[in-house]
């Protein structure tokens, strides 16, 4: 089990920064330039062992079908492997990916028509965490600061974004979160993320870890 630790803050905290730590950064950043999303994170070497499913994924939301295809066809031509083609849902439309890294990404629209060329463009980047127990963890971060935007009892949490991030944070349960991006839900290691917040530094109850942001 992991062990949280708290911060010694009592103020407010927000999601400021994402880092990813890669194996290789300057291959990371070719591949995440050529994607179109490296304005949204940060690099960092590592060699910290990691297997199996890490509990997490960066997920794109667009404007349309032709959107989702053309940042997949971009990621995909960058040596990413598609986990889950794209196509309509009940939901949209979208597809998931995996980076060289291991990061794996999702890339969706609510609009299931093609109605629009590829605009490249991001409405919104959110990153999911898989946790055991979200009800626990919505309170873990409520304690900290942040501040719950949307609640779905103990299925999902989102909350506000902060105002120096653009990505979004959001909680949802570890093994639906796994099934949704079509892998297994175990995995060992570390999370080969870092966020940045705008407190102290903690680890979570799923062991995922902040620091202050620079």
């Amino acid at each position: 089990m992991v062990m949280a630790t708290t911060a010694s803050t009592t103020g407010n905290t927000s999601l400021a920064s994402v880092t990813l730590e890669v194996a290789d950064p300057e291959a990371s950043h070719r591949f995440y330039s050529a994607f179109g999303v490296d304005t949204y994170l940060s690099l960092r070497a590592s060699e910290a062992g990691s297997t199996g499913f890490r509990g997490f994924t960066l997920a794109l939301t667009v404007s349309g079908p032709a959107t989702v295809d053309g940042f997949v066809g971009a990621a995909v031509a960058a040596g990413a492997t598609v986990l889950k083609p794209a196509k309509k849902s009940l939901w949209g439309y979208g597809g998931i990916i995996q980076a060289p890294d291991g990061t794996i990404w999702k890339i969706a629209t609510s609009a299931k028509k093609d109605t629009g060329p590829d605009t490249r463009e991001i409405d919104e980047v959110v990153l999911l965490l898989g946790v055991e127990d979200v009800k626990a963890t919505k309170q873990f971060y409520a304690d900290r600061g942040l501040t719950v935007a949307k609640s779905f009892g103990g299925k999902y949490v989102e909350f506000a974004p902060g105002e120096s991030s653009p990505v979004k944070l959001a909680l949802y349960k570890r093994r639906g979160l796994a099934k949704d991006l079509g892998v297994p839900d175990d995995g060992t290691g570390s999370h080969r993320i870092v966020l940045g917040g705008t407190a102290d530094a903690f680890t979570d109850l799923d062991g995922f870890v902040w620091e202050a942001a620079a």
